[in-house]
This record gives structure tokens, sequence and C-alpha cells, in this order.
């Protein structure tokens, strides 16, 4: 065999040695970068984010899965809670009518013919008490309707000793412009200091005004006039 067919032979040997180991690197190599593929990191406990991050969800945040969790309601504080009554908007126990005789808006309540009625009763409970300061104050006008100065209207009743008066139902109301009237039917006993009884029988007519800016006063009923005559007994 010449020299150069045995150099041809040794590298043909060399060679079958060497594949093998080459083929043993690249088998590690690809199962290493198979390796690396397969090994992600996976999540530390059930239900996190794969990126690493909580999936609790922060304030205002949804969570990644199921339902957001429910709002939360702060409680109102006990000294805010409205205590009036719902339906009528006041406290609980408090009057819904007015109880010192005026409107609900405020105003006073208008006067009724009952109201002229008790005037006049409380004219000749006056009179019989000798309060006759109060009886004259009656009158319209401060007292100037009776067509008599307070000294005068004092002495008309000089000798009465006692009188009783009897009213009946109010008649006549009439409405004017601004002002109104009602007549009062009456019946008087008069007792004279000397003991003599006098009977009188007739009506009060009684006014007020209800035009706007008038006073209490004015829109109270007050005796505008009397029309009273003596009832002779009978012989």
């Amino acid at each position: 065999m010449s020299i150069a067919s045995k150099l041809s032979l040794a590298c043909l040997l060399a060679c079958a040695i060497a594949l093998p180991a080459c083929d043993n690197r690249s088998a590690t190599d690809a199962q290493q970068a198979a390796g690396q593929d397969d090994a992600l990191p996976a999540p530390d406990q059930p239900g996190d984010s794969i990126t690493g991050m909580s999936s609790r969800p922060g304030p205002g945040e949804v969570p990644l899965s199921g339902e957001p969790p429910p709002p939360v309601v702060a409680a109102e504080p006990a000294d805010q809670v409205d205590l009036l009554n719902p339906e009528t908007g006041l406290l609980p126990g408090a009057a819904t009518e007015p109880i010192d005789g005026t409107a609900s808006t405020g105003m006073p309540a208008e006067p009724t013919p009952q109201d002229a009625v008790a005037v006049i009763r409380e004219y000749y409970a006056a009179i019989d008490a000798g309060s006759h300061a109060r009886a004259y104050a009656l009158w319209s006008d401060g007292g100037r309707a009776s067509k008599q100065t307070p000294q005068q209207f004092v002495d008309g009743f000089a000798d009465t000793a006692h009188v009783v008066a009897t009213t009946g139902e109010p008649t006549n109301a009439d409405a004017g412009a601004g002002q109104r009237y009602i007549q009062v039917p009456v019946a008087l006993t008069a007792t004279r200091i000397d003991g003599n009884v006098h009977r009188y029988a007739g009506t009060y007519t009684l006014h007020r005004t209800v035009v706007d800016g008038a006073t209490d006063e004015q829109r109270a009923w007050r005796i505008a006039s009397a029309d009273l005559r003596e009832v002779k007994a009978a012989e």
C-alpha cells in the first residue's frame, strides 16, 4: 500500500470516530434549547397573575377574573339622621294646626259672626262690672263711633246698678268695599239704682275693616251703631 493510500485511510477512520461525538453535542444543545422553552415561570400560588402582579384589585380596580366587589357604603352618622316627619316636614309630635288663633299663613284668623255676638256680650259684661273704659273701647274708632266722649259714656250709666243682655242669632251680614257689617239682636234688662227695672230690645250693628294694611283692631268686630227701644210692660 502506498503512503498516499495509508493517509486517506487514516482520515476516514478519524472522521468515523468524531461523528458520534458531534451528534451527541447537537442532541444535547437541542434538548437544552427545548428545555428552556418548556420551563416558563409558573405562578407562585393558584389565582395569581402570570405576569407576577396580584390579581386582587386595588382601589377602583376590577379583578382579572370574577365579579367586581360590592361598593362600600359609609354609614350615616347618628347625629345627621333626618328627624323630620317625611309626610309633614315637621319634628315628631309637632302640632300641625295653629294653636294661637292665627291661620297657617301667620295672619290672624278671620272673625266669625259668633265673634260679633261675643263682642256684645263682652260689652254688657263690662258695663255690669263697672268697666266703662273697656266697654267704650268696644265701639269702632276707639269709642268715637258711640258719638260720646269717654266721660259722657260713663255718665250715661251712672244710675245703672245691674244689666243683663240676651243676644240672638246675627243677621243681615253685609260686605262692602273692604268693609264688613253684621247685626246682632239684643234684649236688655236694666235695673236702676232706685230698684226700677227697664227692658229694651233692638239691634247692634257691628263693623270691621278687611283692607290690606288694616290693624288687628280694625279687622276685629266693633260696635258701629245701636238701635234700642224700651219695651213697655203690658197694662
